[in-house]
């Protein structure tokens, strides 16, 4: 991503003036509630979520450290989905007038708003066609492959081995598989020898088989970015 100036720095920290803990399993933001304010994730990891008719769940995406929450209610009056802490979280609220204000004083950071939505935008895409159109291996893979690449870009330290932090009932609900499908899913690519389990620690053992398995894309790598505007 692009080096941010100071003044940046300073304008997106003002996003996270005010803190706000929940505890695993905490709701932030519910769905159909009324929208309201938007959030910076400072610490732990979140998902969104929607209830389906049957009630059953379908987890959309995973939010780490840095990522913007609850966007969308820039333009809709109710919440479109469910925002749950997936472990102990520290968020930071800020209102649509402080957002205004940072795009109009800094055109650059507005533009990289506009990239991270993107780059959302594509991932979902892939979950979209795995959920229609790939194995359960393969969602499962994927599920383990994007975990570890967004941790580690939060921890540059973390290698082929880390802690996955999900249930395998959230696996599932990520994937459209019950927590037994999901179960020996996890079971064959140890077979495979693709990964290895001790302790919900993950070690990837074949990560460019796991990957071919997967059919996954690394949407934060390829970026062109030569096009921002500069910083002012």
């Amino acid at each position: 991503m692009a080096a941010l100036t100071s003044s940046e720095h300073f304008a997106l920290g003002r996003l996270e003036d005010r803190e706000r803990s929940l505890r695993r399993g905490g709701t932030l933001v519910r769905e159909n509630d009324r929208a309201g304010e938007m959030f910076v994730l400072r610490k732990g990891i979140m998902m969104t979520s929607v209830l389906l008719d049957d009630g059953s769940r379908q987890i959309l995406r995973f939010m780490f450290p840095g990522d913007m929450l609850a966007v969308s209610n820039l333009v809709y009056r109710e919440a479109p989905e469910t925002i749950t802490a997936l472990t102990d979280c520290i968020v930071s609220p800020f209102e649509r007038s402080a957002l205004a204000r940072l795009m109009n004083e800094h055109p650059r950071l507005s533009a990289l708003i506009l990239v991270y939505n993107q780059i959302e935008r594509a991932a979902l895409t892939d979950r979209l066609a795995a959920l229609g159109r790939t194995s359960a291996k393969a969602r499962v893979a994927a599920v383990l492959l994007e975990m570890r690449n967004r941790l580690r870009m939060t921890d540059a330290s973390l290698g082929e081995s880390f802690v996955l932090g999900l249930t395998q009932e959230e696996i599932g609900d990520a994937t459209g598989l019950t927590a037994v499908h999901v179960n020996r899913m996890l079971r064959q690519l140890e077979d495979e020898k693709l990964i290895a389990r001790e302790g919900g620690r993950i070690s990837f053992t074949d990560e460019r088989a796991l990957s071919r398995a997967a059919n996954y894309v690394d949407r934060y790598a390829g970026l062109d970015l030569s096009w921002l505007p500069d910083a002012v």
